[in-house]
């Protein structure tokens, strides 16, 4: 689960780790309200939305007084922001951020992730702050810094005073680092956070270590117990197919093809996506109805897969283990009468009573067309889409 930036250094504030003053604005007034109550000389007017590249797309302005301030939030509300992590769509900007002004020397990056390799949380860093760490990767790879913390210990002082060190922050602002590091790993393993990542973190003339901005993410998975951040789940910045796929403990994700995909775990999902895109089709939709889907559950995922206007095709690929194949196929007959289905429909069964399976779907009288491999379904898919 994402949040915005206003509500992850709210998150942050309150575990002492130094943040600028802020307040979240929803309109003009509202914006120009919260700069006067701010007092501070130079504000910063910042769009919120769940994506990165904002500054870039013209969604963070410095304001040196009122009315700048004001013509700012004019200029950024309702406006829509094409970022590269929004898509060719861009979001909505609904909602502002006026902070105070900081008296920036220098920028760095700080981000702590769960590295697979390891199965350890990492946390990194640099300094080159303010770029894409992606970037920095790519082309100077020697100045990202790790320390691959252990799960009994958690961060010790020494490895973020070494991080520090790495990454140059001067000597006389190494203790405020070493405090913000503690303090943002201890956010990241109590809020179950899946990405904390602190771009830039900025030193300031008047000695201070603040998080200038702040990206953190959630583990799906943990939100049972993290009632005060499902709080901040903003619906508004999510597709609204997906959130009515999580009503039926579907996994969906909106893509850009014209193939709609309906299988069953997420590595099937994968692969299935890869080998419509082999034989030169484009999946519509990662869309995992689990291992213990039902007649009803199918039957939703077909109509949330039907709310895509672009979707020409449904490719329905299933190794049933757990999953029992002929209860996929009652559930595929009955979605299928239900939503009134007249685009092609191919259907891949393997597995746990795969014979009753692929009898229900013959008997049933339907346009279904079976597929005896995962290949063969892509490629009879892939021909029957690009034929209408």
């Amino acid at each position: 689960m994402n949040i915005h930036e206003y509500q992850g250094k709210e998150i942050l504030r309150s575990y002492g780790v130094a943040v600028p003053k802020g307040k979240v604005a929803y309109t003009v007034e509202e914006a120009v309200e919260a700069a006067k109550e701010l007092g501070t000389k130079v504000s910063v007017v910042k769009a919120q939305i769940h994506a990165g590249g904002r500054g870039k797309a013209g969604g963070v302005k410095i304001a040196k007084n009122i009315e700048e301030v004001r013509t700012y939030a004019d200029e950024i509300l309702g406006k829509t922001l094409v970022t590269h992590q929004t898509g060719p769509n861009g979001k909505e900007v609904k909602r502002l951020l006026i902070e105070e002004g900081c008296n920036i020397k220098n920028e760095y990056y700080i981000g702590l992730v769960l590295d697979r390799s390891t199965s350890k949380v990492t946390m990194m860093g640099s300094e080159e702050g303010g770029t894409e760490i992606e970037e920095v990767a790519d082309k100077t790879p020697e100045k990202i810094f790790k320390e691959v913390i252990d799960p009994v210990t958690g961060l010790l002082p020494y490895q973020a005073r070494r991080l520090a060190f790495n990454i140059n922050i001067p000597a006389e602002e190494i203790g405020k680092a070493v405090k913000f590091m503690m303090g943002l790993y201890q956010v990241f393993v109590e809020k179950d956070c899946s990405i904390a990542e602190i771009n830039p973190l900025a030193t300031t003339a008047e000695g201070d270590v603040l998080a200038l901005d702040a990206k953190l993410n959630f583990d799906d998975n943990a939100l049972f117990r993290q009632k005060d951040i499902v709080k901040y789940r903003d619906l508004d910045e999510e597709d609204e197919k997906e959130i009515e796929a999580s009503k039926f403990d579907l996994s969906y994700i909106a893509l850009e093809g014209n193939i709609g995909c309906m299988v069953n775990g997420a590595g099937l999902a994968m692969s299935t996506m890869d080998i419509i895109k082999h034989y030169h089709g484009d999946p519509a939709n990662f869309l995992d109805v689990g291992g213990s889907a039902t007649a009803e559950k199918v039957t939703e995922a077909f109509k949330i897969i039907l709310s895509d206007k672009n979707v020409k095709g449904i490719f329905v690929n299933i190794f049933g283990g757990i999953m029992k194949c002929d209860v996929i196929a009652e559930g595929v007959v009955t979605a299928t009468k239900e939503v009134g289905l007249t685009i092609p429909l191919v259907v891949r069964l393997e597995g746990t009573n795969v014979d009753a399976g692929k009898k229900i779907l013959a008997e049933s009288g339907l346009n279904i067309t079976p597929a005896e491999s995962m290949a063969d379904g892509a490629k009879q898919i892939v021909a029957l889409v690009n034929e209408n």
